[in-house]
């Protein structure tokens, strides 16, 4: 009879006791009623979102390991430079992978296309649901996913410093490059007028 009870039903066995219900039973009503005090009615996936933190520290916990694996220790701090570099490379690695048309194509599964938001930038709304709207979310906004960028080249840093300033100069050239273009545009403009 358990196996034919629906939730509702299981929630209500477990809260008188019968032997249907349990603590795991019990656990899973108590995660839906959070989830749906939480979300008030909005589709919000909150089991994808978990997944995703999951994957995240798993990935950070995998990288910790390649880094006492390698024998090397972590640095005592990260320069000043390296911190700028990182943060310039991040910023702009980010926003490729959330906003180029180049990249639409990884986001595509996960996303709507709804026009553009800028220069050379793409709007896209997340669809679905559970995880792969919350990977939509992450995918788009590039707040977001400059955590897991981040993480990339921080680790990056420590188990192959060279090759990891390598790659952040080329993104950070490519800021540096965008602001040149939007400052020239704007002199154009200043210009004809």
């Amino acid at each position: 009879m358990a196996q034919d009870a629906t939730p509702d039903q299981l929630d209500q066995q477990d809260k008188a006791g019968s032997p249907g219900g349990g603590p795991v039973t019990a656990a899973f009503g108590e995660a839906r009623a959070q989830k749906a005090a939480y979300a008030q009615g909005e589709d919000r996936p909150l089991g994808g979102y978990l997944l995703l933190m999951a994957a995240y520290g798993a990935g950070a916990l995998g990288l910790s390991g390649l880094v006492r694996g390698s024998g090397r220790g972590l640095p005592e701090r990260i320069g000043a430079a390296d911190l700028a570099l990182i943060g310039v490379a991040t910023h702009k690695c980010a926003r490729l992978l959330a906003k180029d048309p180049v990249t639409s194509p990884l986001r595509a599964p996960f996303t709507t296309f709804k026009g553009t938001s800028g220069p050379a930038e793409l709007q896209e709304e997340p669809r679905g649901r559970g995880l792969r709207k919350a990977v939509g979310e992450l995918i788009v906004c590039p707040f977001c996913v400059g955590q897991w960028v981040a993480t990339g080249f921080v680790f990056g840093l420590v188990l192959r410093p060279r090759a990891t300033r390598l790659v952040a100069s080329l993104f950070a050239a490519l800021t540096v490059a965008d602001f040149l273009q939007f400052a020239y545009a704007a002199a154009e403009k200043t210009e004809s007028s």
